[in-house]
């Protein structure tokens, strides 16, 4: 009995060491085994992380593009790209962008290679003319203040979301809306640079306001058209042209409540 319970117990302080018998087919099945998951789930894992970053970075690539892109400009392209936006109707050439075959599949050429090519250099430069131009103008009211400033900068970014909505969701409206948001981005903010204009003029003459405003709502809706017509509108498959003209013309005539909205300089945003 003392024995058995020994044998039971293993080896206690003091005692002899117990006699374990080594398993070796235990072993090797054991380590076979442990191999096998460890190699399956290795190369499940390494499949399911492969196939959601390639998931990722394609919808990435898609819908945002590269950032990069949209800032290879040189002065020439910003002298030509403002030409277009504030004269959109004396541009004679061509609305589509240029392709180039990269890496086996068709892409867009940048900005600097493409006056039809959106940017943000320059939607994101007339953006902040347009913030410093309209504290100046408060300034010149005597109205000036941090806070005023902060809400006309707040009143700036709203008005461009409100922009983007519009031109995204006339998008969606025809059935697609695969275009890359930074490209809706940049068309949108380039009503900032026209703004910037009316802005000045209204500083020196309060007279100009009149007319510098509805001639900026007037060529940025024909600039948004144009564009819109020849190369957002490429990628929607199918599409009623009935429908097609009536967006295009509400697009057009958004254009005139947003920037008067935007060209008001008050710090209430409904007056």
């Amino acid at each position: 009995m003392a024995l058995e319970m020994y044998d039971n117990l293993g080896a206690q302080p003091g005692g002899p060491p117990a006699n374990i018998q080594a398993n070796p087919f235990g072993n090797a099945f054991s380590g076979a085994s442990s191999g096998f998951i460890r190699g399956g789930l290795g190369a499940y894992g390494e499949k399911i992380l492969g196939s959601s970053s390639h998931y990722v970075q394609s919808n990435v690539s898609r819908y945002f593009s590269d950032p990069q892109y949209y800032f290879q400009v040189n002065d020439q392209y910003v002298r030509n790209k403002l030409k277009v936006i504030l004269f959109p109707f004396l541009h004679r050439g061509h609305w589509t962008r240029i392709t180039e075959p990269v890496g086996g599949r068709l892409s867009y050429k940048p900005p600097i290679y493409d006056i039809n090519a959106p940017d943000l250099y320059i939607p994101f430069m007339a953006f902040g003319t347009y913030v410093v131009l309209a504290g100046l103008s408060l300034g010149l009211q005597g109205r000036f203040s941090p806070e005023a400033l902060s809400c006309l900068f707040i009143k700036g970014l709203v008005g461009w979301f409100l922009q983007v909505s519009l031109l995204k969701m006339t998008l969606l409206s025809l059935g697609s809306g695969e275009a890359p948001l930074l490209d809706i981005v940049s068309y949108a903010g380039y009503a900032f640079a026209g703004l910037s204009i009316a802005l000045l003029g209204t500083i020196i003459s309060n007279y100009s306001y009149y007319f510098l405003m509805p001639w900026t709502c007037f060529c940025m809706g024909i600039f948004l058209v144009k564009t819109m017509k020849r190369v957002l509108f490429a990628v929607v498959r199918t599409y009623d042209s009935s429908s097609h003209h009536y967006l295009l013309l509400f697009i057009a005539l958004a254009q005139f409540p947003l920037l008067f909205w935007l060209g008001k300089i008050s710090l209430n945003w409904f007056l």
